[in-house]
């Protein structure tokens, strides 16, 4: 969860700016299969929508190296005005 958290993280800071204060409002990941314990997590991450007061987005979580995703996360970010 938390290579979600910061990817989706990045991508707002990346499309608005450096903005203070983003905060994670809405996190869910539905885990889909065991990864390996010898391999890194890689995310995925589609920004869906920007706005002034809100940001959500997606994230595939794999194992490196293996085609099949791990889980799947979508989350929602609150921006301060």
């Amino acid at each position: 969860m938390a290579v979600a958290d910061v990817a989706l993280y990045v991508a707002i800071l990346g499309k608005i700016g450096l903005v203070s204060l983003v905060v994670t409002s809405n996190l869910s990941i539905n885990f889909m299969r065991k990864p390996p314990a010898d391999r890194a997590i890689v995310g995925v991450c589609t920004l869906m929508k920007a706005g002034k007061t809100l940001a959500v987005g997606e994230v595939s979580l794999y194992s490196e190296g293996l085609e099949d995703a791990v889980a799947h996360v979508v989350g929602t970010y609150s921006i301060p005005r």
